[in-house]
């Protein structure tokens, strides 16, 4: 017997299954009376679906079902329609328009999730399905919000910070790969590099892209690379699609700093399109798959021949060009020469013309000297007498100063020179004591003195 068989029929045993009329009268759900002891109801198959579903409503209504989504698809009128399951059962879910774009990613075969909705009865068909009215990945509430918190500490250290952000190199010579060894994503991407650039190499550094143990194994194929004697000079980070908790290893703040880290450009490809992890935001680029971001590093071979053929085309022509114009000169200079013995006859006659236009400049030369040397000798005389006169009247106006400054003649004016038995000149008066003798020095000689009283001469009073 199928679940839907044995739930149906639970709750048709254990519900009252009939409607009363105007009058109060019980009425069968066949819309026929149903007296008493009237034998087994008999029900329209309709009438007995209603009722199912009124019983579902009244019973269950509103639900919320977790499992794993499987055969999913998006009518053209924008509505969905898929199966939730788990290892016990399996329910039809509807989820219309309205509902749908309200949900904030788009579901995809083995997504775990919550859906929130109203069970019912699709009565042309007699099934059970849920009416889907939200639609959220499992688990998704504590998680997301972890991540945000996460990204939002990192966004403030700089870490997500454009300007850290490195061009790619238009040609690599080497480019490191780092994913799982079992995923997708590294078929995907060798095909697409083997395909457009077999001539560069590949340099695999296999790590777990899932489970606890993934975030460590990605920083330490990172840092492998980072140590690599001959450095990579891209590295590709990627990893096929998956929910919320398939992605988390990509959301490690160890690994987020580790990305930043990198000497070379990072270019992540971690799911599809719309799957974000934080290592979207730490690397230098975001590719919306893993084999977008293997062409992002592959220009096909095809495209640089391309190029070097259309250089090699222009170099062509413009060294065509350049030997023709060459050649044309070579041409217009041959017509002007004329013959040999013509132009070695113009350069004679320019070589003559410059002879003597040197011997002139010589012999102007010699003569501007010689006229300078006579008027120098005619001038000399004169002026070194004058410079002699000049040199003795400054020597004398010397002496005239220096003998001012002689004390004979301020002594010949009348004034003396005192000075004590030390032969120290005095100055004040303090400096002499009545009774010591002195000495007075005089225009014509000396005198010897003794001091037999001393007088201080007052200073006079301010304002006298």
């Amino acid at each position: 017997m199928r679940a839907w068989d044995v739930f149906v029929r639970g709750v048709v045993l254990g519900t009252r299954l009939w409607k009363s009329d105007a009058g109060g009268r019980a009425r069968g759900m066949n819309g026929r009376d149903n007296p008493a002891g009237a034998g087994p109801r008999i029900w329209a198959v309709g009438a007995l679906c209603h009722a199912v579903a009124d019983a579902l409503d009244a019973r269950f209504n509103p639900v919320t079902v977790r499992g794993e989504i499987s055969g999913f698809s998006r009518a053209a009128s924008g509505h969905c329609y898929f199966s939730l399951k788990d290892a016990s059962g399996q329910l039809r879910c509807a989820m219309f328009r309205r509902a749908a774009s309200l949900v904030d990613f788009s579901p995809r075969e083995g997504d775990q999730v919550e859906v929130r909705g109203r069970l019912a009865v699709y009565e042309p068909r007699g099934d059970l399905q849920l009416i889907v009215e939200s639609l959220t990945r499992a688990g998704q509430g504590a998680l997301f919000e972890q991540f945000l918190q996460r990204k939002a500490m990192l966004e403030a250290e700089g870490l997500f910070d454009p300007a850290r952000k490195r061009a790619l190199p238009t040609l690599p010579r080497s480019i490191g790969l780092v994913t799982s060894l079992g995923a997708a994503a590294l078929h995907d991407v060798v095909t697409a590099l083997r395909r457009r650039v077999p001539h560069i190499q590949v340099v695999l550094a296999p790590a777990a892209v899932q489970g606890a143990a993934a975030p460590a194994e990605l920083v330490r194929a990172l840092r492998s690379l980072y140590a690599m004697p001959a450095p990579v000079d891209v590295i590709l980070l990627v990893r096929g699609g998956g929910s919320i908790e398939d992605l988390w290893a990509f959301n490690d703040e160890a690994l987020a700093r580790t990305i930043v880290e990198s000497p070379v450009p990072v270019i992540s490809g971690i799911g599809h399109e719309t799957d974000f992890t934080i290592a979207d935001f730490c690397a230098d680029l975001r590719a919306p798959t893993p084999t977008a971001a293997a062409e992002l590093v592959s220009a096909p071979r095809e495209v640089w021949l391309g190029a070097l053929e259309l250089i090699e085309q222009k170099l062509r022509d413009a060294v065509g060009g350049r030997l023709d114009a060459l050649g044309q000169r070579l041409d217009l200079a041959a017509g002007r020469m004329g013959r040999p013995s013509t132009a070695v006859l113009r350069q004679q006659m320019r070589l003559t013309h410059e002879a003597q236009r040197l011997r002139y400049a010589v012999a102007a030369q010699r003569e501007r000297l010689a006229l300078r040397q006579q008027a120098v000798q005619q001038a000399w005389p004169t002026a070194w007498a004058k410079g002699a006169k000049a040199q003795a009247e400054r020597l004398d106006r010397l002496a005239a100063r220096l003998r001012l400054l002689d004390p004979a003649q301020v002594l010949q004016r009348g004034y003396a020179w005192l000075e004590n038995a030390q032969g120290q000149a005095l100055t004040s008066v303090a400096q002499a004591q009545p009774g010591e003798a002195l000495r007075a020095r005089l225009a014509d000689g000396t005198l010897d003195l003794t001091v037999t009283s001393r007088t201080t001469r007052r200073p006079p009073t301010q304002g006298h």
